[in-house]
């Protein structure tokens, strides 16, 4: 008669996860190692970073230039990286930049309730023309303050074009640091926001401004 087989008895060959698992702190030193020299040595383009917030991950892309683009945790990751390697550069990979790291610093000061305005060099390069000017407009819009999308239209030059202003907000591809959760619609209500509603309100009751 056989013995049944013990419960508690593992196999000899282990997993690859078990394998893997000491060792994934050294593969991260090793990725990351690799991704600078890649960008010192002018092979990357567009850099991106992850980062954790009381909203939820958030995706920071930065060129040599600047913050060109802050995705948001319900928008779609690969996405992103996909808009940023078509309209900018194939060349996009995991890695640091200075204006990354400063944003990574200023967004969790910003979170903490220690920081009111953010001091980081941008890239506007994925906006252009009237929206561009709405969205350099609403960056003066001070903590605490909400205007309006006619306002925020007027700022820029076009009082009637104030549906063309709320186009250009829900597309701004630097929200927080852009900040369009401060504009609202005129008749009351939050209006659209490209982390959707309640990000938004969460954003101006940090602020104290919902």
């Amino acid at each position: 008669m056989t013995n049944a087989p013990r419960s508690d008895v593992r196999p000899l060959e282990p997993s690859l996860r078990d394998l893997a698992a000491p060792h994934a702190g050294a593969w991260e030193r090793v990725r990351r190692r690799l991704s600078e020299r890649a960008a010192a040595e002018g092979l990357v383009d567009v850099s991106f970073e992850r980062h954790d917030s009381p909203l939820g991950s958030i995706l920071l892309g930065a060129t040599d230039a600047g913050l060109v683009r802050v995705g948001l945790p319900n928008e779609d990751e690969k996405a992103i990286l996909a808009e940023l390697a078509e309209r900018i550069s194939p060349r996009v990979l995991a890695g640091s930049r200075d204006s990354v790291t400063r944003a990574r610093r200023q967004l969790d000061e910003y979170f903490d309730g220690d920081r009111r305005s953010f001091d980081v060099p941008l890239d506007w390069q994925l906006t252009r023309g009237f929206r561009r000017e709405v969205l350099q407009a609403t960056a003066l819009i001070a903590y605490g303050r909400t205007a309006s999308y006619r306002e925020v239209a007027t700022a820029a030059g076009r009082p009637g074009a104030f549906r063309a202003a709320g186009t250009a907000l829900a597309t701004n591809p630097l929200p927080i640091v852009v900040p369009c959760h401060r504009v609202l619609r005129s008749a009351g209500g939050l209006g659209d926001y490209r982390g959707g509603s309640q990000a938004k309100a969460q954003l101006l009751d940090l602020e104290g401004a919902a």
